[in-house]
């Protein structure tokens, strides 16, 4: 159980959330919900032990799972499946029957036989912590998020940052824990592992705080939820499902603005009685009295919450460029011993509009990093065609300087702009006040995505390169990245697991990945998108 008493939390300056009291019992399914930068991370991670709050406690009285937004990947020089075996410290076993199996050949009688009883004691922990039989569940639940044996048998640094993220939810399903923290635990999944996702928490019978934009996996997982409401600073309990909660937000809203013009009518004509009997020296006291009970009547309801801002996006207008502004021929990639891809072609004609598809670790991120000039190829060359002007989006942010801040990612994006445009482009992507100088490493994914967009709309680009443009959003948000997918006027290369955002794309061209087969899009393709 987690309990948490009369919480505060800020980031710098912001008040995020005030003397908020609650607890997480066994069987509670939260879904933590609330625009983006309203504080869902920070308070996951404060819930987690791995923040401070402001004020106030938390109390934690059983083993926590935290999964956060950003990809943790421990060793990246250690195989894949003991990362996910580190969720019950059966790592650390296994390397050391490692050792003790390699010494059994010593041919020192001593030194052998010693690795022999080390080796029997440790089988014999292993055993009691579950033994092969653990292994084997470990491969299950990777398997079911789709990660192969192939994929567990590679050392973390050749897998993708999708297949890495797999990896950690498969780590903290495996640990067992009594409550669980998953901050959009969805990302990077494809539709047969989200399905189990949502399963095996459907089934999970400890407590679960799940922080996600997937309102199909809130649907059929959540028997609460938890609204963090960034304007008031505050966290509002509804003890109900998904629906219902949504049915009984409309309902409460209804209610406000219903009583908000009741009060305001009833207000007013006080108002103008006051207002006439001022006219009347005898009547002044009273002309007062009334003006009170107009703002008692008024301070007594709550006021109209206003509509959820959003960011306003809009990619920039393309600078001027030949005919085919960026191609690439015959890249290959490996790393260590994993070949990612070889000899793939890439020709990128002006204003044109490419979707890139293939299964996790296919190598669409890695791609997108050859073209943008972030990694270079083993074999093969990228070349920047007449007038070429990139942009390019990570989907793990890596094109943010995380230590400096907000508005210092943008002087350095855009040094041809004045101060107050700067703050104006940031304004409309909902960075103002103090939130410009917020570091760029302790924003949210939604407002690391919401900045890494912004530096995008001041580049000039003729081509862009986006790799998940969408996670992280909120559906407002993201419908306005979908707007502006639609109205760009340059050339596209996108790489998502987001139908709605290929759909915005309208493609005319799919690179199918490993293989490298550049063809025609067409509507028989889509189905592959959730997949991939």
């Amino acid at each position: 159980m987690i309990a948490a008493t009369g919480l505060e939390l800020r980031a710098g300056a912001q008040l995020l959330l005030a003397d908020a009291s609650f607890q997480i019992a066994p069987g509670d399914k939260i879904g933590l919900v609330g625009r983006n930068g309203a504080g869902k991370t920070t308070l996951a991670k404060v819930l987690a032990g791995e923040g401070v709050p402001a004020a106030g406690s938390v109390r934690r009285g059983s083993s926590i799972g935290y999964l956060p937004q950003d990809t943790r990947s421990g060793d990246l020089e250690g195989l894949a499946l003991d990362r996910v075996l580190s969720g019950r410290g059966l790592d650390e076993l296994r390397a050391a029957m490692r050792t003790a199996e390699e010494q059994m050949s010593d041919g020192q009688p001593a030194r052998r036989d010693a690795a022999v009883r080390r080796y029997g004691q440790l089988e014999e922990r292993l055993s009691l912590l579950g033994g092969y039989a653990a292994e084997a569940e470990a491969s299950s639940i990777a398997s079911s998020l789709g990660l192969p044996d192939r994929v567990l048998a590679q050392p973390l640094a050749t897998l993708s940052g999708g297949q890495r993220r797999r990896v950690e939810l498969a780590r903290i399903l495996f640990a067992d824990a009594q409550t669980l923290l998953l901050d959009e635990p969805t990302n990077h999944l494809d539709a047969d592992s989200v399905a189990w996702l949502r399963d095996h928490l459907k089934a999970f019978r400890g407590g679960l705080v799940v922080i996600s934009h997937d309102t199909a996996l809130l649907e059929v997982v959540v028997n609460k939820v938890f609204h963090l409401d960034a304007e008031t600073a505050t966290l509002e309990a509804y003890n109900v499902g998904w629906k219902v909660y949504l049915q009984q937000r409309e309902t409460d809203a209804r209610r406000r603005r219903r009583e908000h013009a009741n009060a305001s009518r009833e207000a007013a004509s006080l108002q103008a009685q006051a207002d006439k009997m001022r006219a009347k020296a005898t009547k002044a006291k009273a002309a007062q009295s009334m003006q009170r009970r107009a703002e008692r009547l008024l301070a007594g309801v709550a006021a109209e919450r206003a509509p959820q801002r959003v960011a306003r996006l809009r990619f920039p207008e393309p600078a001027p460029c030949g005919r085919v502004p960026l191609t690439a021929a015959d890249l290959s990639k490996s790393y260590g011993s994993l070949e990612v891809f070889t000899d793939v072609d890439v020709a990128v004609d002006r204003g044109s509009r490419i979707v890139v598809l293939g299964l996790n670790g296919a190598g669409k991120t890695t791609l997108l990093r050859l073209l943008s000039g972030m990694e270079k190829p083993d074999t093969g060359e990228v070349v920047p065609g007449h007038g070429l002007r990139l942009g390019y989006y990570a989907q793990e942010h890596e094109t943010l300087d995380t230590g400096r801040s907000v508005l210092e990612n943008m002087r350095t994006a855009a040094p041809h702009l004045q101060d107050a445009e700067q703050r104006r482009i940031l304004g409309s992507f909902l960075f103002s006040g103090d939130a410009v100088d917020k570091p760029a490493g302790v924003l949210s994914g939604g407002e690391k995505t919401r900045l890494g967009l912004a530096l995008l709309v001041v580049s000039g680009a003729n081509v862009l390169l986006l790799d998940e443009p969408t996670n992280n959003l909120d559906p407002a948000s993201r419908e306005e990245i979908l707007g502006a997918l639609r109205r760009y006027q340059g050339a596209i290369v996108l790489v998502t697991h987001d139908e709605g955002a290929v759909e915005a794309l309208a493609p005319e061209k799919v690179i199918l990945l490993p293989d490298g087969v550049e063809d025609t899009w067409n509507e028989g393709l889509a189905d592959l998108v959730a997949l991939a």
